[in-house]
């Protein structure tokens, strides 16, 4: 059987999330310990907390909803490239790792991962994001797909060019990998957002399957 790499974080009470934003909360509302019949649990959360899937109108006034993120771009052939020294991911950076050609998903490992490795509880500013130049860069690669290990794509403090140029390129953006386990290479990638209709993004399960 191939090696099967779990890249999702799991969904918690204590889940860091986005600055400000409120934190999971996952409830048990029937009990069998209480007579019940069955244990039922109820929860409140973000679209975009943990590992989720941007979709085009988080961004974009006109952009798509989460219901119609495309599932062929979410599955298939996927790239891990490692950057673990640098502090933005510029187009010079990318430019020096030599993404293999053809690559239509990318997933970037960087420090990021490190953290999830510490299970923490509260959100970072200083996490590892693709600059704006960067992000042109990959659309030029006609990259399909760019995942990455933290709860942004774009950094804290300019978050929307990076996150324009991909989602007007129709690159699909997967946030808050965790990526700790896994080292550079060819994979298959499997990630399949909830369907949610008219959200600006969608919790996912995503997977690495090892290439034979």
């Amino acid at each position: 059987m191939p090696k099967i790499h779990d890249i999702s974080l799991t969904l918690t009470n204590d889940l860091p999330v986005w600055h400000e934003s409120r934190k999971p909360e996952f409830k048990r509302v029937r009990k069998l310990e209480d007579g019940d019949i069955a244990n039922v649990t109820s929860m409140k959360m973000s679209v975009h907390a943990g590992t989720h899937v941007d979709a085009p109108c988080h961004f974009l006034k006109n952009g798509d909803s989460a219901e119609n993120l495309p599932l062929e771009i979410l599955i298939g052939e996927a790239v891990v490239i490692e950057l673990p020294e640098v502090e933005m991911i510029s187009a010079e950076d990318l430019k020096q790792i030599k993404i293999p050609e053809n690559t239509k998903r990318l997933l970037i490992k960087t420090r990021n991962s490190k953290e999830w490795e510490k299970k923490p509880k509260e959100f970072h500013t200083d996490y590892v994001a693709i600059l704006a130049d960067g992000a042109q860069y990959l659309v030029e690669k006609e990259i399909q797909l760019v995942g990455v290990d933290y709860l942004s794509v774009a950094p804290f403090e300019d978050l929307v060019p990076t996150h324009e140029i991909l989602l007007k390129a129709g690159v699909v953006i997967i946030e808050g990998l965790d990526l700790s386990k896994v080292n550079s290479g060819h994979y298959q990638l499997y990630c399949l957002p909830i369907k949610i209709a008219g959200a600006d993004g969608a919790p996912a399960r995503a997977i690495l399957v090892e290439s034979p």
